[in-house]
């Protein structure tokens, strides 16, 4: 396969960035766990710092400094209803902190009633789209496919069998952990059929992927999405929760406080109409603009280009990691179905513990992974083809204290700065540890789990300060 033909790395900031190695030289740093946070784009960069010789309190000020702000946070939220294909006429978006806060608050605010009061979701959700949902309603858990793919017979046949009592049904985009896109719409479409409505959440996808929620007359729609701004190259702090403008308008708020209300008196409160009425306090002003320029940015380079760049990518690497003696990867391994999914690539090295391998890559080669479970442990174990017996021994020795040997994988996860010459750099790693040639001694902290270098520490004080000299 030749390299990819695409170089974004001078849209992102800190691409160059020296790291300490174990052998005392310092290498240029290479991300591969963008599938838990992505460095910010220089158009985020520049359009916060512009904003920040404006910034002010929003709403209510009368100062132009403090109309500019509340014009720019508002504008913010147009941009990111324009980024989904969301009609502001029936949608509205909500600014919160991430995608966990803004499921958990669909889950406060949902009109779950006696009669449909069940939510379905898959087995390779992250643990976000999950527990938010155990607490305040059943929760049924659709199976999986023996790779990890959503059961989507298994879907129609709870759908068959509850589909009176589904309020609501509950997906990833896009799994965290093996990078399968779900057939959202096709899903969309069957809960629509029996009464119920769709949230998905877009954390992962959202950066890789076009989304669009469609018309609510269109019965393949999507009723509410959730994602995350420090997934999509602004980290600042802000997630966003896009949905059903009539759903909000129903109830009370489940935070309550200053900037949602209309009159308060000793005996009554007259809430703002939503999507104010949602926000309790000040918003995070800096967030917002930063996941709205991020989603203005992804739109100018063009969602296609994006997906053609990770999937070129993601085949190359597939291919690549396939010369490696005795590697499993989970998930989709053909290089040819690369554009049907996203690049993120769970593997493990024969005997050889994922803690380990991801503190060598770490601390020899300055490359950023991701091991464990990710968020997604009833996942992991189905990967991993645990048993019951063997899930509960596990559970039992980590309840205990003793996390040595939890089960985990290791992820990479490609961004769209990320390159074909990133990955030969992971596989010339990867091949030095499958073979027992890394330098440094490791102990396991029994505790976490995790392998530190014996006789190195880092000096983070010489890399980050607070102090202004």
């Amino acid at each position: 396969m030749n390299p990819t033909t695409h170089d974004f790395r001078t849209l992102f900031c800190g691409m160059d960035t020296p790291v300490p190695t174990l052998s005392g030289d310092h290498v240029p740093y290479l991300n591969l766990d963008n599938a838990a946070s992505t460095p910010s784009l220089r158009h985020v960069q520049d359009c916060v710092n512009r904003f920040l010789t404006f910034y002010s309190s929003v709403h209510r000020g009368t100062g132009f400094k403090s109309q500019i702000s509340t014009h720019a946070y508002e504008e913010s939220r147009n941009q990111m209803l324009e980024f989904v294909g969301a009609d502001p006429q029936t949608h509205l978006c909500i600014f919160g902190k991430n995608t966990t806060e803004a499921i958990n608050k669909l889950a406060r605010r949902f009109p779950f009633s006696a009669e449909r009061n069940i939510v379905l979701i898959s087995r390779m959700e992250h643990h976000s789209n999950d527990l938010p949902w155990r607490a305040v309603a059943k929760v049924i858990h659709v199976g999986l496919l023996p790779d990890g793919r959503l059961d989507e017979n298994h879907f129609d046949e709870l759908l068959q069998n509850y589909g009176n009592r589904v309020a609501l049904v509950a997906v990833s985009g896009a799994s965290n952990v093996t990078g399968y896109i779900n057939p959202i719409h096709r899903l969309a479409e069957k809960a629509h059929a029996v009464g119920a409505q769709i949230m998905v959440d877009c954390a992962q996808l959202a950066p890789h992927r076009k989304v669009h929620m469609r018309p609510l007359d269109d019965p393949a729609h999507l009723d509410y999405i959730a994602l995350s701004a420090h997934k999509m190259y602004a980290p600042f702090g802000s997630g966003a929760l896009i949905g059903r403008r009539d759903i909000f308008e129903q109830g009370d708020p489940d935070l309550r406080g200053g900037g949602q209300v209309e009159v308060v008196t000793t005996e009554r409160v007259v809430w703002s109409a939503p999507p104010e009425r949602e926000e309790a306090g000040s918003p995070n002003t800096i967030g917002a603009i930063a996941m709205a320029a991020a989603a203005a940015q992804l739109e100018k380079i063009g969602m296609e280009t994006v997906a053609a760049h990770e999937a070129e990518l993601t085949a190359y690497a597939l291919q690549r990691l396939q010369t490696i003696p005795g590697i499993k990867i989970y998930g989709d391994t053909r290089p040819n179905c690369a554009d049907q999914r996203l690049g993120v690539i769970p593997i493990n090295l024969p005997g050889i513990s994922h803690f380990l391998v991801a503190a060598i890559l770490g601390y020899e080669y300055g490359i950023g992974v991701r091991n464990g479970c990710f968020c997604a442990h009833p996942y992991l174990l189905h990967l991993l083809g645990f048993s019951a017996e063997q899930a509960e021994q596990v559970r039992q020795q980590m309840i205990s204290g003793d996390r040595r040997n939890a089960p985990g994988m290791v992820r990479i996860s490609f961004g769209l700065y990320n390159s074909t010459a990133d990955v030969d750099r992971l596989i010339e790693a990867l091949q030095a540890i499958r073979a027992g040639a890394y330098s440094g001694q490791y102990r396991q902290n029994p505790v976490t789990g995790e392998f530190l270098p014996l006789g190195w520490q880092a000096n983070y004080k010489q890399y980050f300060t607070f102090q202004p000299w």
